[in-house]
């Protein structure tokens, strides 16, 4: 494990796998760079890349310091990319390529090209509704300290059962999710904001190639998004992954970053 000291003095963790240019990895809710998947994926893109899988601050091995603003997390970004000698591309994950999205749109990023796999905007009115009630009842929690109903809360927002909270709460993986559950609202009230509807002013800044990926078999919404995000970025393409859900497989989604982000 390495570990940078971002702008603000906080440590962030990370790892570093395989050699050519510098690709990072940013995951999203309550995710460390042990999450699931991850570690296959930096594995097969560690063949092709030097591949920066890290811990988002408050997650894993990594610091928190408060107060907490979206403008800390671009800077973590900014503190792995100077590891990086100065400039990477970035793929983000959900949540993840949301703040990867504020990354990009900021003045003077040093950011060659960016892969986005389902960011979860959601512009439908109905959806809006819900988001502001999730956020309310998340902060509501939070602020009493209720770090394990905060998870499961966010679980039933994405549609688990109650049986199948009940079952990831005996998991060894509930203790690390309750830790980071304060995290929550950094990618959902700060990051995703309290409507989590795409923020056209936003992307419109983001003027490196962009590319925007959703599977065929995840949530409806998520292949709208996609749709729009490519629409309002400047300079993107869209892909779609047959029979892909949320949770893409390293095997169908390392073959397009590697051709995507080596095409000059």
């Amino acid at each position: 494990m390495n570990t940078v000291t971002s702008r603000d003095g906080t440590r962030i963790a990370y790892e570093k796998h395989g050699g050519g240019p510098a690709l990072i990895i940013v995951l999203g809710a309550l995710c460390d760079r042990n999450f699931a998947s991850t570690p296959h994926l930096v594995e097969v893109l560690a063949q092709d890349f030097t591949v920066y899988n890290y811990d988002r601050r408050g997650k894993g091995d990594s610091g928190d310091t408060q107060p907490y603003a979206v403008e800390r997390e671009i800077e973590d970004i900014e503190a792995l990319i100077d590891a990086a000698d100065g400039e990477a591309y970035l793929y983000g994950h959900s949540s993840g390529g949301a703040l990867a999205l504020h990354a990009a749109a900021r003045p003077g990023n040093r950011i060659k090209k960016l892969a986005l796999y389902e960011v979860p905007y959601n512009d439908d009115p109905q959806a809006k509704s819900a988001w502001k009630g999730y956020i309310s009842r998340l902060t509501a929690l939070l602020a009493e300290g209720n770090r394990g109903d905060a998870v499961a809360l966010f679980m039933e927002y994405t549609g688990m059962t109650a049986g199948q909270i009940a079952g990831m709460r005996k998991t060894p993986v509930w203790a690390a999710m309750e830790a980071a559950a304060p995290t929550l609202a950094y990618d959902h009230t700060a990051v995703l904001g309290r409507e989590a509807a795409v923020p056209p002013h936003l992307v419109a800044r983001v003027t490196v190639p962009v590319l925007v990926m959703s599977g065929s078999a995840s949530f409806p919404f998520m292949k709208t998004t996609a749709e729009i995000l490519s629409t309002l970025i400047p300079n993107a393409s869209l892909q779609l992954l047959d029979g892909q859900t949320h949770d893409v497989s390293p095997e169908v989604l390392a073959p397009l970053l590697v051709e995507f982000f080596q095409d000059l």
